[in-house]
């Protein structure tokens, strides 16, 4: 297991976000002492601004003529997660609490991650320009599809959800900044080679501040004190089982399909993993202030955690075979 990931300081902030918001709760949440949920909309909305500067459009064009490989991705994440997900929604209903069984299902429905998967894709010695592609597709197709699976069944939870209303949202916060920051991109170039170091540092110390917010409003509701830790270990293990499944999956259709191996390894990283960067500001838009939003967005924060880690591992293998 590489044992960098266990030095990585966005998992040591992700834990200690969480430590706070146990031991502190009236610090981070809603309306708290430091007021962190008046910064939301304008960290979200920075952060996507710079993902859009960031993508390399030669990449992004480059990638875009494996056809049949983008078809084969985007179906893992939007058509075959989504059916574990479901499959996991009617199997789970009165074993969990249905506000977890809803994380899992929005785990199931979000799109890929960008920066890890082209990262893991670069390590296993894959095809980079269609990670970015496929990756960055995901990402604007799940502004539309992610918000259209949850309304399926968010009612069934007790939460209101307007599917239209939802899209708009998602679309001012998340999707209107990326593609400023793509049109710009040529422009600002100089300037953001200037900030790059730094970008990555405001990624994820937004997400960071989005998990404190979170889990602070979900702790003042008694997520703790109605849940102990074999809630945790349960939604470890479930987290494990999909990423087995869907990694083996991934894989095997890629050789079932005749991919090179350059392709398969795009169809493994891009086809089998979720985002964290996205997941955790949509839950915001799409759930708002809920007080189980802490238990909604408890699968992919274990989920985020657990596929660097196996996926570390993988590309290793890969970058050894090739």
């Amino acid at each position: 297991m590489p044992a960098g990931l266990f030095r990585d300081p966005f998992l040591w902030g992700l834990l200690v976000a969480v430590v706070i918001a146990t031991v502190a709760t009236d610090l981070g949440r809603s309306g708290g002492i430091l007021g962190l949920d008046q910064l939301i909309n304008v960290g979200i909305a920075a952060v996507f601004f710079l993902h859009g500067m960031g993508i390399p459009r030669q990449q992004l064009i480059k990638g875009m003529t494996r056809w049949r490989l983008h078809v084969l991705v985007q179906s893992c994440t939007f058509i075959i997660f989504p059916l574990l997900g479901f499959v996991l929604w009617f199997s789970l209903q009165g074993l969990l609490p249905p506000h977890l069984i809803l994380g899992f299902f929005f785990l199931c429905a979000l799109p890929s991650t960008i920066s890890s998967s082209v990262a893991m894709t670069a390590i296993a010695r894959g095809n980079v320009p269609a990670a970015v592609f496929n990756a960055t597709l995901s990402s604007l197709i799940g502004i539309l599809l992610t918000p259209l699976l949850i309304s399926l069944v968010a009612s069934t939870s007790g939460i209101s959800l307007s599917f239209s209303d939802a899209v708009v949202d998602i679309s001012r916060l998340l999707l209107l900044p990326f593609l400023l920051g793509q049109l710009l991109s040529p422009w600002l170039d100089r300037w953001f080679a200037q900030i790059k170091p730094f970008t990555s540092k405001v990624d994820k110390g937004v997400i960071i501040m989005l998990v404190l917010i979170t889990f602070s409003d979900a702790v003042a509701s008694g997520l703790w004190r109605n849940y102990g830790v074999d809630l945790l270990l349960i939604t470890a293990g479930l987290c494990l089982l999909l990423m087995a499944i869907v990694f083996s999956l991934t894989g095997f259709l890629a050789r079932r399909f005749g991919f090179s191996r350059e392709d398969e390894v795009v169809a493994v990283f891009c086809g089998s993993k979720k985002t964290l960067a996205s997941g955790v500001p949509m839950a915001t838009v799409l759930f708002g202030a809920h007080p189980s939003l802490g238990l909604i967005v408890l699968p992919i924060l274990f989920y985020h955690q657990l596929q660097l880690i196996l996926a570390a591992i993988l590309a290793e293998r890969y970058a050894q075979r090739s």
